[in-house]
């Protein structure tokens, strides 16, 4: 498991272009188990789907991320946690100190979807004051029982931005994390990269956020 670094967010690595800064983004993937957190880290970092050839993750996992953002090169630290509720401490340690999360429920799945206010308030609880929440409807390849206005207004409720995803046929997975580490960065740095000033918005605020600047459901 890599060693957590003391040093600032804005590194120049021996991966990167030589003169450009490389901003580090640590996202969290959360929900309960068998909500697809895993399948949606695999179709992101290497556009595969694990479909039911892999085991369920056991504590936390890790996978980095490189991509272009403007002029800036961002780093995306994905931290794929166990669902299972013995483990959800082993998950509290490690995103007390991330600057996303996605928080994940399948939309086959009803209970998946009653816990994500459990998520929320232990997020409120234990996560930074300034982090960035997206709530995902995963599997929409599916045949749904949560339907999708139920994930909205919940996202609205708590003043997230909200999308559904297939891990399966890749659909909105890229937009997720990209969105996300794109509000992280303007909330953390005052800016987008190429893009306007920014203010901060964070999630243990009343203040709703603009949801139709926020990655759509397609």
């Amino acid at each position: 498991m890599p060693k957590n670094r003391n040093r600032s967010d804005l590194l120049h690595d021996d991966d990167m272009d030589v003169g450009k800064e490389q901003i580090i983004v640590k996202v969290m993937i959360l929900g309960d188990s068998c909500t697809g957190k895993t399948c949606l880290l695999i179709r992101y970092k290497d556009g595969a789907f694990l479909n039911n050839n892999f085991i369920s993750t056991v504590g936390i996992d890790y996978r980095n991320k490189l991509i272009n953002m403007g002029d800036k090169k961002v780093k995306l630290q994905i931290w794929d946690t166990a669902g299972q509720e013995r483990f959800r401490s082993v998950a509290t340690s490690y995103y007390r100190d991330a600057d996303a999360l996605l928080l994940v429920y399948d939309i086959a799945n009803r209970q998946s979807f009653d816990n994500v206010r459990d998520w929320l308030s232990h997020i409120k609880e234990h996560g930074k004051e300034a982090v960035q929440v997206t709530l995902v409807g995963n599997k929409c390849d599916l045949p749904r029982v949560v339907q999708a206005d139920e994930g909205r207004r919940l996202a609205e409720e708590n003043g997230i931005p909200f999308m559904e995803t297939s891990a399966k046929t890749g659909q909105n997975v890229d937009r997720a994390f990209l969105g996300l580490a794109e509000r992280m960065i303007k909330m953390k740095y005052g800016f987008v990269p190429g893009g306007e000033m920014a203010d901060t918005i964070a999630v243990n605020e009343s203040k709703s956020i603009n949801l139709s600047n926020c990655c759509p459901i397609t």
